[in-house]
């Protein structure tokens, strides 16, 4: 296999006419080029320079050769510059991949706390439902994801990390049920599924679950509309086109006065989590993300009415 240390060398010879000007050029002995040059024509089998009085004449082999090593020396060339433009920058470049009640409720506030401590440090944002997000972080096309799954048996987990990975757990929330204020389920302090099967639904498409759900409990929901835009589901349900279900990470803390927000208590706990790679933690720009977002969460928890809601992870 050939060595980029002897193409170098050769370029040189090729670019000056002798080996003592290519020395001269590399910082190197007029000995130690003769060396490079005899051991690339050994790796490559044919001779590659003769000498003509006090020059260097390349043969045709060594011609064509040194044109591979300008080309190869390019690259290589080309390669550095990114890598070092990219060291120069990417310490302060996270990029975050986050679920959607994350990206409303959390992401905000933690890059607004990263802002006033980092102002350098700048978070490409991009929304995506879990497997994405998994995906992305396995390919190493993002550094950090904020992610999901339920208390529940394996069998049903949507995706199960690379045990290599570093999870660390943020909070766990509950699902909840939209309802109109003057609905006549609104009294109730919680419900259960059983209790909304002759409602019309406004469903997210991620539904698989859902309707697992309500077959066991005996129904087919009446799906009336489809959207997985959160501002639009609030509106359909206060319009009394339907109810919804949302997780409690999504909802705010001042939702509208025309929906009433309810529990749903047979429904599964949901964790919510950061995964990354484990070395990523000792870079400064992720490790900082990571602590206001954990700050971001603090003071999620504790804002009035949330409490019934969302719960500290173990």
């Amino acid at each position: 296999m050939l060595n980029i240390h002897p193409l170098r060398v050769l370029a040189e010879v090729a670019r000056t006419g002798s080996y003592t000007a290519a020395a001269k050029a590399l910082g190197y002995t007029q000995p130690a080029v003769s060396y490079q040059m005899r051991g690339l024509e050994r790796a490559v089998g044919v001779p590659l320079a003769v000498r003509v009085g006090r020059t260097v004449q390349l043969t045709a082999a060594g011609r064509r050769l040194a044109v591979h090593a300008d080309s190869v020396l390019a690259a290589i060339r080309a390669v550095e510059n990114e890598f070092e433009t990219l060291a120069a920058h990417s310490a302060d470049v996270v990029r975050l991949s986050a679920i959607q009640s994350a990206c409303v409720a959390v992401v905000p506030g933690a890059m607004a706390k990263l802002r006033r401590e980092q102002p350098d440090i700048e978070v490409t944002l991009h929304q995506a439902a879990c497997p994405e997000s998994y995906r992305l972080l396995r390919s190493g096309e993002i550094d950090l994801a904020l992610m999901c799954d339920l208390d529940i048996s394996d069998e049903e987990q949507t995706i199960v990390p690379d045990a290599q990975m570093l999870r660390l757990p943020l909070l766990t929330d509950r699902r909840c049920v939209l309802l109109p204020a003057d609905h006549a389920l609104a009294a109730r302090p919680a419900l259960a599924l059983e209790d909304l099967a002759d409602e019309r639904w406004i469903l997210e498409t991620g539904r698989k679950r859902f309707l697992s759900k309500c077959a066991k409990a005996g129904f087919e929901p009446q799906v009336t509309a489809t959207t997985d835009d959160q501002t639009t589901i609030h509106n359909l349900v206060a319009s009394g086109v339907g109810i919804a279900m949302m997780d409690g990470l999504g909802l705010e803390p001042q939702y509208e006065p025309q929906l009433a927000i309810r529990p749903l208590s047979d429904w599964p706990r949901r964790r919510v989590y950061a995964l990354l790679w484990p070395d990523m933690i000792r870079v400064p720009a992720v490790s900082m993300l990571l602590r206001v977002l954990r700050k971001a969460v603090d003071e999620r928890l504790s804002t009035t009415g949330f409490n019934q809601w969302l719960g500290r992870a173990a």
